[in-house]
């Protein structure tokens, strides 16, 4: 029998939840306090520009992301850009230039490390190591630890780990390696440099991040039947004793009039943590969950766009670049936003993972900083005065992914309440295929219950 169930948050998870809930069959009234979809990965305009609030890399590891995106009309083909998986930093002695075939696993990361540049006989032999083992072990240790802590178990070289281990735990866990957890660093490893060779390949959006998914699956509801209340702040829920278990909705945007709303057979908060502990907190039930949530520990992201002339380029779409925040780089990668969309031609975006340093900095000085940067590490000078800059750091943009951390269930104490989140109970660590998967599987418990 079909329900009526209610969305609390237009971010990756909730529009996932929203999708899946509709495919088995319900009716689905979505509510997205902001006036864009896309939650902490979404569209931001600002200076008469259109840019995401934080770029991001996706893995074709991502399968629930991707097969969600072909769900709702996405085309793949022209969303995003494939590119083989790669570690690639500006010509020179100070970097190195990895780049795996598109051959069968494993033999495209064995060519890889043959054909590698820039790192020693015993680099290699380190990383071929850390591979074996690692998948000897299932990629995973019976306690967790840091990444740090694993490396030197590993006994990875002080090069391998600059160069390689640190920016990507940096860039997939959000966390330094002396607190980041290897357990959730080894996980992201086993799906993507230890399964089938497309898993490891690296996906960057040519489309913003709003349009990449969540608008998408917005028009896809509205098709197929589904409410969509952007502008709309819930502000209270609450269970119905009287109503046979039904559950009502209190938002305070002017769509619905700052009113209780119709009932509906169940509810999933799909917003920040900080956002669905607020709600949960209102009950009694669910507040030592809510404590759970606001306790969390938070890391920022900070992305620094730079305009430059149009016709000025990168050699490659992105590089990593070895960043020395005592030297005042900070800069840990680069995208060339006009290889993935011509109209963004001359505009590169510097991003610093585990940013809360870089963020105190006044802006002028931070991209004045990175602009220098650029310039020197990649040998254009005219990297060095950009025609505009625009800062945007999201001082929560992920939870701190440490050893032995316990995620909450999307499970809550009242029946037909879930949760969603990318902060849930997940292998990964907070990305786009970490929200997917908890929406998912939090539509799954409200559509059984």
């Amino acid at each position: 029998m079909a329900k009526h169930f209610a969305v609390v948050g237009g971010g990756w998870a909730g529009c996932a939840a929203a999708v899946e809930l509709v495919r088995a069959g319900h009716q689905v009234s979505l509510f997205e306090a902001g006036r864009t979809l896309g939650g902490r990965a979404r569209r931001v305009s600002t200076g008469g520009a259109s840019l995401d609030n934080g770029q991001h890399i996706m893995l074709g590891a991502y399968t629930e992301c991707l097969r969600l995106m072909r769900t709702v009309g996405v085309d793949l083909s022209k969303a995003v850009l494939s590119l083989p998986l790669q570690m690639r930093y500006p010509p020179g002695p100070a970097g190195m230039d990895f780049v795996a075939p598109r051959m069968p696993a494993p033999f495209h990361l064995a060519f890889a490390l043959l054909r590698a540049r820039g790192l020693a006989r015993e680099d290699k032999l380190s990383l071929a190591r850390f591979s074996t083992t690692a998948r000897w072990m299932g990629w995973r240790l019976t306690t967790d630890c840091s990444v740090d802590e694993l490396l030197e178990r590993f006994d990875q070289t002080p090069r391998l780990v600059q160069l390689m281990w640190r920016p990507l735990c940096l860039a997939a866990l959000n966390t330094p390696t002396d607190r980041a957890s290897a357990n959730v660093f080894l996980a992201v490893l086993r799906d993507s440099l230890g399964a089938r060779r497309a898993a490891s390949d690296m996906l960057l959006p040519r489309a913003d991040l709003s349009a990449l998914f969540p608008e998408a699956a917005a028009s896809w509801l509205a098709a197929k039947g589904g409410t969509l209340r952007t502008g709309a702040k819930v502000t209270a829920i609450a269970p119905r004793a009287d109503a046979n278990g039904k559950w009502q909705v209190q938002a305070n945007g002017a769509a619905v009039g700052g009113n209780w709303l119709s009932y509906y057979d169940g509810i999933a908060l799909a917003g920040s943590s900080s956002a669905t502990a607020a709600l949960l907190e209102i009950l009694p039930e669910t507040a030592q969950l809510a404590q759970r949530l606001a306790s969390q520990p938070q890391e920022s992201i900070t992305t620094c766009y730079l305009r430059y002339p149009a016709g000025t380029r990168l050699a490659i779409p992105f590089y990593a670049l070895v960043d020395d925040p005592a030297a005042r780089r900070w800069g840990q990668f680069v995208f060339d936003r006009g290889q993935l969309d011509q109209r963004q031609d001359g505009l590169l975006a510097v991003v610093i993972s585990a940013a809360d340093a870089a963020a105190e900095l006044p802006q002028d000085e931070l991209a004045a900083s990175l602009a220098a940067q650029l310039a020197t590490d990649l040998g254009m000078p005219v990297l060095a005065k950009p025609d505009w800059h625009k800062v945007i750091t999201d001082k929560r943009a992920t939870f701190a992914c440490q050893p032995g951390m316990e995620r909450p269930s999307n499970a809550t104490a009242l029946p037909g309440l879930v949760i969603a989140g990318d902060f849930t109970a997940g292998d990964y660590p907070a990305t786009l295929e970490m929200a997917v998967r908890s929406g998912i599987s939090a539509a799954g418990l409200l559509a059984k219950a």
